[in-house]
């Protein structure tokens, strides 16, 4: 994958799958949606206990804040044990403090999880959510009046497309 921005050959709507979508965060605050994303994650991969996911975003968190602002966050680790990527989208429509730089509750998560030993997945994954996030002026509010992960998806690979 190439880290130049134009023509980044992988797409966030590839990364993501239906049951890899989360269209309603219950928490409340930073910590629970880290124990909300990580205890969903657990539910799709088996690599790795909820508890220790949770510790590995907290972790992250604690270096800085993976709030990206406009409403995003990009809770993040790697751990080792897992052989491929994992991606996960969590949206909370009420928006939780989560640090950011803006001040900003964010909505919108991308929370993901790649190998220890293929450090530079976790920066190309980074890229391609960073470079939605950036290309897309209304995301965050489509995203979160979606009530589906299907919608969730279609919207994204909707704004992707645009400038693909």
């Amino acid at each position: 994958m190439k880290n130049e921005e134009p023509g980044l050959a992988l797409k966030v709507h590839q990364l993501l799958t239906e049951d890899l979508v989360l269209p309603e965060l219950q928490s409340q605050n930073r910590e629970g949606v880290l124990q909300e994303l990580a205890r969903f994650i657990k539910g799709k991969r088996t690599e790795v206990s909820d508890e220790d996911l949770y510790e590995k975003f907290l972790q992250r968190e604690m270096r800085g804040s993976t709030a990206v602002g406009e409403g995003y966050a990009i809770p993040h680790c790697k751990i080792q044990g897992f052989e491929s990527p994992v991606v996960s989208l969590g949206i909370s429509k009420k928006g939780i403090g989560f640090d950011a730089a803006d001040g900003k509750p964010s909505f919108v998560f991308f929370a993901f999880v790649t190998p220890l030993d293929h450090p530079s997945l976790n920066l190309q994954i980074l890229a391609v959510v960073a470079h939605l996030i950036r290309r897309s002026r209304h995301l965050s509010k489509k995203l979160t009046r979606a009530r589906t992960s299907r919608e969730i998806l279609d919207i994204i690979r909707k704004e992707e497309e645009k400038f693909s």
